[in-house]
């Protein structure tokens, strides 16, 4: 499979997923509590699950997938598909519409194409290594912009069993409040859409999976931006099979304020 049939099958599995998702949006769904009470899961993550993984493996030469359901299958390439099928379940759940889908192609551990789907807006971003992001096909920027107190900012966590760790987003949180025009949490990838399109200036979480930020980790670097963990580190994005669903933190930026909002994160973190 090329570099051009990838992407096709991607956008594919994308509006495909989305058409289902949006079959289910607006009824009564039970959810079922996964890890957490922030974190659940219902049929529409499955059906839309069940149709993108019968577009990945209908390729000739079937990659690798990570789901956020199923887990790791191992085709034995090089290449894997690492796949959310309904990212913002909670917001799907209420009745909202900040949900979506995404899909990242890493090569061993190297994201090089990525999209993220708005189904209900019918936005669609896409980025490929060294060549750019994309909004429905318009190239799309991250701000420009050098100071921080210029932009919304969106900051999504969940609660933690962890001890301390609430407590310690709140601290952060604070701190923020007085260095930025205002606060944001949809705590989904439309926080990262909005990022590498420029409407917000940043978004930081400090509680995600590969699946929720592969992408986000493409898209919004191609888009002009810069991504780090909450210690300014590079995300290391192992595949291996045994540490595929390890929690990551990200903090995603326009470049020009990525660094003044990551030492009031380090600042302030525990």
């Amino acid at each position: 499979m090329d570099v051009d049939q990838s992407r096709e099958i991607l956008e594919t599995a994308l509006k495909s997923a989305g058409e289902v998702l949006l079959e289910y949006f607006g009824s009564t769904h039970q959810a079922v509590v996964k890890e957490s009470i922030s974190s659940v899961v219902t049929e529409a993550d499955l059906a839309s699950e069940k149709v993108i993984l019968e577009i990945l493996e209908s390729a000739p030469k079937p990659f690798n997938i990570i789901t956020e359901e199923s887990g790791y299958i191992n085709n034995g390439s090089s290449y894997t598909w690492v796949v959310d099928p309904l990212d913002g379940t909670s917001n799907f759940v209420a009745g909202l519409p900040w949900f979506g889908v995404i899909i990242t192609l890493c090569h061993e551990s190297e994201p090089v194409q990525a999209a993220m789907y708005l189904p209900v807006e019918e936005q669609l971003y896409f980025a490929e290594s060294g060549n750019g992001a994309w909004k429905n096909g318009v190239p799309i920027r991250t701000t420009n912009s050098m100071k921080l107190d210029e932009h919304l900012i969106a900051y999504s966590f969940d609660f933690s069993h962890e001890a301390g760790k609430t407590d310690a987003e709140m601290i952060i949180l604070s701190s923020l409040s007085t260095k930025v025009r205002n606060i944001r949490s949809i705590n989904s990838l439309v926080d990262f859409c909005y990022t590498a399109d420029g409407r917000l200036g940043a978004a930081v979480n400090q509680t995600t999976k590969i699946w929720d930020i592969a992408a986000p980790w493409l898209i919004i670097r191609e888009a002009g931006g810069m991504v780090t963990d909450i210690n300014g580190q590079e995300i290391d994005f192992n595949l291996s099979g045994d540490s595929f669903d390890r929690n990551y933190t990200i903090v995603a930026a326009g470049a020009g304020i990525h660094g003044e909002l990551l030492s009031i994160l380090v600042k302030n973190k525990s």
